[in-house]
This record gives C-alpha cells, structure tokens and sequence, in this order.
C-alpha cells in the first residue's frame, strides 16, 4: 500500500486514498510513485476522452495560446458554436454556459421559480427526487435527497416537494394537490444516488404530466449525459425531450465547464441581469466542449459507449450476477453500478491496490464510469481485477 500523501495546506474536504495521480494516457494512469492503475472511473464521468487524448490535446494547446478567457460583456464565438452543437444533438434551442453541474442545476432551479413567478406564482415549487444528487450549494444540497449532505447545513431552502422513483401515481397526486408547483427535476440515471434508471415509460409518463400541469420537466444529465449510455443523453433512449437539460462533467473532456441547455418553453425565462457568471463560456471550456463533441463523432465514441458497455454489464452478470450478496448489476452504457448487500467501501482502497480505481457509492454500490474510449480488452481487464475482490469481500465472515 502507498504512504499517505500529506496534504496539511488543503481544507480536509474530502476522504482521500493515499496516492497521488501524476500522468495518464487513455485509460491508463500512473501515481507519483511510478504505479499505473486502470481508470474506470473517469474523473467521476469527466474524462470522456480519456488522458492525454491525441486530437485534443493539441487542440487545447491551440486555444491557450490563443486565448483563455473573455468576459462576457463581448462576443464569445466559439459559444456560439458550441451551443449550436448541443442544440442540433439534442433538438432544444437556446445554451447557457457556467463552469460545473452545481452551477447548472443552480441555475435549472432559478429557472424554475422564475417560470413561477412570470405565471403569478409568489413561491413556486419544484418536485425532487429520493436518492437524488444536483451538488452543494445551499439551494442544490436541499433538492438533494441525501440526508448525509443535509447535515449541518440546515435549515434547508424551501420550495422542494419529494417524490420517490418511478411510481407515476404519487407524482399525479402532487399534481391533485399542490397548485404552486412549477417543474419536475431529476437525474435521468441516478449517479450518487447508486446507479437507479428512471425507467422509460416513467419518463415519457412524467413528460405527458407535465405539459398537461404547464410544468417544465427539467432533466439533470450532468453524470449521465454525453454520450455515457450510449446516446447524447440518456433521455433520449426514452424518445421524449425536456425543457431544461443541465449538463457539466463529460463535456469538456476534463476542462471545468457546465451547460443548461433550454428548448422553447424555458429558453427565454431568464433575461438580462436575472442569472450571469465571470468564467462561464470562456474560449478554453467552450474549444474543450466543442472538441469533445467533435471526437466523439468522428471516433464513433457513442457505438463504442454501447458496444463495450453491454459487454462489460454481460461480463459482470455472468461472474457476479448469481453470486450471493450481489443485489443486482444495473446501468446502461459506460455507467454501471454494482449493488452489494452490504456496505463495501473498503473495496475502494483494495481495488487501488489491486491498480483498478473505482468509486463507492450510496455506501453499497460500486460504480464504474469509464472513459468512451475505453476498449472490450480493457472492459475485460476491469472484471477480471474486480470480481475477486468481490468475490473475496463477500466471502468474509465479518462482512456478512
């Protein structure tokens, strides 16, 4: 195992494993100590592209000498075409630009109480989601459905109605009774919340309801979107289209950057003065965006998403998939989630020693993000450094 790497500078923020990542190529990473891992966790879904990426590096070498950052108080051309990119693959209409999911789904709420109060209603509603995850702000660790990332932070912000997944019938009783109600804001595969699909016919249940209450459903694809399942965004499997889409993560290939892309119901809401941001829409996000775009076309990165995550949920269902102590193997494309029937974050220091890097979440579930590039050789090297572990955890008495 690897020393701890002392960090006493650094607010203690985060639970951090004891290695330091210092270079990567593809999927492949190495520490300081010279260690090489396989990532199948992407950054949490950031690297699309993988490191080091041989169409996108140069491409951002390009624009730093170029120019890294204008306000916006000019034209920013190459917001524009990014924008243009996102609305013709998703068939909406107009972009906002930020710098993370957080600030995304930020901005989806304002929306939100705005389309609220412009139809005279003074303290609109927005329904939520258990299990849910939009960041933590004040206002997005309140739509969170994580009483963990509550803690110490209340009282929370007002104005969350909570629903629990893919049971239509509440969501129609909120509808019975509760007139403030502006919009309906979920993930479309729940990322923090332990992998959980909202099932298609949810979704298109849920889109029927909103255009008859004059809601906005409001999609959040921050962690499943660009391309992770196999499409642009994961609600498209469902063949529907929201009115607000927030998304951040795989869009500039490890560049900070967020999106809220709107179609015509929500494009105008928000006018001059009401929303802004200083980096949001810089020329280095925006050439990264564009870029990623542009190489998940041309390498055919959404096939890939489909093929060779289908391969590797094939894989894992039939070495887990009977084992007792697995829940069930659940996701779709490259975004995979595990559910054990117990606790299991010591995998995540096991499998870092074993070269694999992975995350835990919802306590019992593992997940796997890797990047699109990733190849069936190397979805193959992932099972077979896992399911031992797994195998082997499951096995211990203590962990029964």
């Amino acid at each position: 195992m690897n020393a701890p790497v002392s960090m006493p500078h650094v607010m203690p923020t985060y639970g951090r494993l004891p290695i330091a990542l210092s270079h990567g190529e593809g999927v492949r990473v190495w520490d300081t100590e010279g260690r090489r891992y396989l990532d199948a966790l992407s950054g949490i879904a950031v690297n699309t592209l993988g490191h080091k990426h041989p169409k996108l590096v140069p491409a951002l070498q390009d624009q730093i000498e170029k120019m890294i950052h204008c306000c916006n108080y000019y034209q920013v051309p190459l917001q524009e075409e990014l924008a243009r990119l996102l609305v013709e693959r998703s068939g909406m209409s107009n972009v906002f630009f930020c710098n993370s999911g957080l600030e995304a789904n930020e901005a989806a709420l304002k929306i939100a109480r705005k389309y609220g109060h412009d139809k005279g209603i003074a303290r609109a509603e927005v329904v939520v989601y258990e299990k849910a995850f939009h960041g933590r702000s004040i206002a997005t660790l309140s739509a969170t459905g994580n009483p963990k990332v509550h803690a110490g932070f209340e009282p929370l912000v007002e104005g969350f109605v909570r629903v629990p997944l893919n049971d239509i019938e509440v969501l129609e009783e909120v509808a019975r009774t509760r007139p403030n109600v502006t919009a309906v804001f979920l993930e479309v595969i729940q990322g923090e919340g332990g992998i959980n699909p909202a099932r298609a016919e949810y979704l298109q249940a849920v889109r029927e309801l909103c255009d008859k209450q004059g809601w906005l459903l409001m999609l959040d694809e921050v962690q499943c979107g660009m391309g992770r399942t196999g499409k642009w965004f994961a609600h498209q499997w469902a063949g529907i289209q929201p009115d607000v889409m927030p998304l951040a993560k795989g869009l500039g290939s490890g560049v900070p950057i967020g999106a809220v892309v709107c179609g015509p119901k929500a494009a105008n809401i928000l006018q001059p003065g009401n929303h802004g941001t200083t980096f949001g829409g810089n020329p280095l996000a925006m050439r990264a965006g564009v870029e990623t775009i542009k190489i998940i076309e041309d390498d055919q990165l959404l096939a890939n998403a489909t093929r060779v995550g289908k391969h590797l949920q094939d894989a894992l269902h039939r070495e887990l998939g009977e084992l007792k102590g697995v829940s069930e193997i659940r996701g779709q494309g490259l975004m995979i989630g595990i559910e054990l029937d117990r606790p299991c974050g010591v995998l995540l220091q096991r499998a870092v020693d074993a070269g694999l890097l992975l995350s835990i979440t919802a306590d019992k579930v593992i997940r796997l993000l890797p990047a699109l590039i990733v190849t069936q050789e190397e979805a193959d090297e992932i099972v077979a450094t896992l399911v031992p572990l797994v195998k082997a955890f499951l096995a211990e008495p203590s962990a029964a």
